[in-house]
């Protein structure tokens, strides 16, 4: 299952850039401490706000039960009693609790006690799960909250951010209602600009409304804010205008672009003129791109100048391009350099885009290719975005490279490969497909592209063999993928053949193709066929993709497969099946979902639970030195105590970081390295309240609770995923380590501190 954070589109290069993004050990908690821990431990909406030394506590069983109901994904009467508890602590954790489940019938109470609840803490808490919820019912009382000019600023603005989820949640048939709630948001913002001194927490939790709600007209209103005196402020209008494509504030991001001291602004003007392909703004983009001292704005610039399309930028760029080539060559020596790794792919991506496609002129020919072969000479084993670009610009030198089928065998020069240099040779190679029809030799280069992709993935038959001690089998999904976008005639036996292969990851890509072929009868049995062998697999993205593509066959059979399906000990391919049957029209399942069957027991929560109010730290050293993690036991207690027992049984030695996006995120925790590894079991979601500022620490999904083992750390505030990630920790010191990270480091150990 690719874990990952959404990025939604930055631009085509930056969609490059993310590349498309069990049991657990036990640890002893010695018992006769348990209830002295315990008795400290407090519930606290915020990590680093201290509660307020009037609230009470939530006992220690009631914790327990309200955990593993969580856990369970379990609503029931034992936890809707708790919202009506004398204690304000115990329904403002219960609220959350009911957020977190996610059961649409909670959304009755927690409505009364949006409306009724005398402490203002719990009607805040109230307003923030029925966002969570999702449910269209909630909508009208976070409505009637956030226009209650009674209300407290938190109550209101948490209202705002539910209508957000809510409205983001809505069925293409409610497009009216979610248009109506997005309309409602907006409005919320015009009265912070009227308002003085303005609220810069509710502005912006609604300006992430308006960007879920993808509120119409919304440009003026969202553009208004960039003149804000809160630096907060003026990002995140940004990073809206930037998601939504909106241009209204072009004109003034071009002068933040040059003058605003804030980096992560001026990094977000840079994103919006490029997604909205500013073409004035080329200039001073480039001059961004190649001058600013933050490296977190240039490569927000470089990205941008990539959809802007302005070739006179490509010279320029290739000359920075070639500098910093040096620089990394004298680091590699021995010379004290920083790594301008990030910042030389992010270069040659937008030179893909930028530089003309075969050009005539053999001069520049030779200093491009020259570029290429030596970025690719550093950067090992090979990365996307230069071969990506390279195929782009000169597709008949880049397939040149790899022999020619004119030779006999004994003269051709083998090549072995490392998967990541193969699965990255796929994804380039998949370019070819789209080349234009004015593309001289088009047929014979289109030829020659399906040859090296066959021949990676027949593996040894001809020029290229994927390193046999280095699973080769990592890269057939990429190469899979790659040969579908030429539609060859065999695709579908391709197919067929792969969907019963060892590796659950090639079985998943196989069902997804067969998924988007012409539906047949005997694509019907084998996927089921394959759909009963994956009952013994650790990770299950191959049960997933194939009830995908049962559900792509329209007929009784697969139908009936697909509710066998509905008795998995999995929970995510219960709700799978129940998602798939509904979308063909053959009932509502979801009384099948049922609750989770957790591996954990009464001892995990109470260890979890033990580590509310004390010091959890980890310290992890890297290739590239060493940073700390400050954990967040209060607001994730599970999600915790998963990362501890993983490091303490050195689950995370030795691992490559697999994914680096400047100016978003690096992230690890994979065993395979390709981004669809974890420990073999899935994790809750821990949703709350702690926003993504630079250093949060957070798990990376492919949909509610599929976490496991991939974690990430933020270079800069992303206030898009608040809310949808669990945030479970953030880095206290070594934030430059963090920051000079590029793919392929490695994680080298991870020593967990308790005090």
């Amino acid at each position: 299952m690719r874990c990952g954070v959404c990025t939604v589109s930055e631009t085509a290069v930056y969609t490059l850039t993310d590349m498309n993004s069990l049991k657990r050990r036990r640890l002893f908690f010695p018992l006769a401490l348990v209830p002295l821990v315990l008795s400290t431990a407090g519930f606290a909406i915020g990590q680093n706000r201290p509660s307020s030394p009037k609230k009470e506590l939530v006992p220690r069983s009631v914790h327990l039960l309200i955990l593993q109901a969580e856990d369970e994904r379990r609503w029931d009467e034992s936890l809707s009693k708790l919202l009506s508890d004398p204690n304000a602590t115990v329904r403002a954790r219960a609220a959350l609790a009911a957020g977190r489940i996610g059961n649409d019938q909670a959304v009755t109470l927690l409505s009364s006690l949006l409306k009724d609840d005398k402490d203002g803490s719990v009607r805040a808490m109230a307003a923030f799960a029925i966002g969570e919820i999702e449910a269209a019912s909630g909508a009208l009382p976070l409505i009637e909250a956030s226009k209650n000019s009674n209300e407290t600023p938190e109550v209101r603005r948490r209202a705002i951010e539910g209508l957000g989820k809510i409205a983001a949640a809505l069925p293409r048939e409610q497009e009216a209602r979610t248009r109506e709630l997005g309309a409602i948001i907006l409005e919320s913002l015009r009265v912070e600009v009227e308002r003085s001194p303005t609220d810069s927490e509710t502005i912006l939790l609604a300006l992430t409304a308006a960007l879920r709600s993808r509120a119409a007209n919304g440009g003026p209103v969202i553009a208004g804010f960039l003149r804000h005196t809160d630096s907060r402020v003026r990002a995140d209008a940004a990073n809206v205008l930037t998601r939504l494509r909106l241009k209204e504030g072009n004109n003034e991001l071009r002068s933040i672009l040059s003058k605003d001291l804030d980096p992560i602004v001026r990094a977000n003007a840079a994103r919006v003129l490029g997604a909205t392909e500013e073409k004035s703004s080329s200039a001073t983009l480039l001059d961004r791109a190649l001058n600013d001292t933050d490296l977190r704005v240039r490569v927000s610039a470089i990205r941008a100048l990539a959809t802007v399309k302005d070739p006179n930028a490509a010279d320029p760029l290739l000359k920075r391009a070639a500098t910093l080539l040096g620089e990394q060559r004298k680091s590699r020596k021995g010379t004290k350099q920083p790594s301008v790794q990030n910042e030389l792919l992010e270069l040659a991506a937008t030179l893909g885009r930028l530089l003309p496609l075969q050009t005539e002129n053999k001069t520049e020919e030779r200093i491009v290719h020259a570029f290429f072969l030596n970025l690719r000479e550093l950067v090992q084993p090979y990365a996307p975005e230069n071969e990506t670009a390279y195929v782009r610009v000169l597709p008949g030198a880049y397939l040149a490279t790899y022999g020619s089928t004119e030779f006999p065998q004994g003269a051709r020069r083998a090549q072995l490969l490392h998967w990541r240099s193969a699965a990255s040779m796929a994804t380039a190679v998949r370019e070819v497909a789209s080349l234009p029809n004015t593309v001289p030799n088009n047929s014979e280069l289109k030829t020659k592209a399906m040859l090296l992709l066959r021949d990676l993935l027949d593996n040894n038959s001809g020029d290229l063999t994927v390193m046999k001690n280095f699973h080769p089998e990592y890269a057939i999904p990429e190469i899979l993928q790659a040969l579908a976008a030429f539609k060859p005639n065999d695709l579908s036996d391709l197919a067929l053949k792969y969907l019963s292969h060892s590796d659950v990851v090639v079985r998943s890509t196989a069902a997804d193709l067969i998924g988007d072929l012409p539906p047949s009868e005997a694509n019907t049995r084998a996927l089921i066929s394959a759909f009963a062998n994956t009952k013994n697999d650790r990770l299950n993205d191959a049960a997933l993709s194939i009830l995908d593509s049962l559900g792509k066959q329209k007929t009784n059979t697969a139908n009936e497969a697909i509710k066998g399906a509905l008795t998995s000990e999995d929970p995510l391919i219960r709700r799978r099946a129940v998602a798939q049957l509904k979308t063909n029209g053959v009932g509502d399942f979801s009384a099948s979902i049922g609750t989770v069957k957790t591996s954990n027991t009464r001892l995990d929560y109470i260890r979890a639970l033990s580590r509310s109010g004390r010091s959890v730290q980890a310290v992890v050293t890297t290739s590239k030195g060493s940073f700390t993690i400050d954990f967040f036991p209060n607001e994730a207690p599970l999600t915790v105590d998963n990362f501890v027992s993983l490091a303490q049984r050195g689950y995370f030695r030795g691992i490559t970081i697999h994914r680096v996006v400047p100016n978003f995120v690096i992230q690890d925790g994979d065993p395979r390295g390709d981004g669809n590894g974890g420990p073999g079991y899935q994790i809750r979601c821990e949703i709350n309240q702690v926003p993504y500022e630079r250093a949060a620490v957070g798990m990376a999904l492919s949909g509610k609770d599929t976490g496991g083992s991939q974690w990430f750390v933020t270079h800069s505030r992303q206030p898009h995923l608040d809310g949808g990630y669990t945030v479970f920790g953030r880095v206290t010191s070594g934030m430059e380590v963090v920051d000079s990270i590029v793919r392929g480091d490695v994680i080298q150990s991870i020593v967990i501190r308790e005090k």
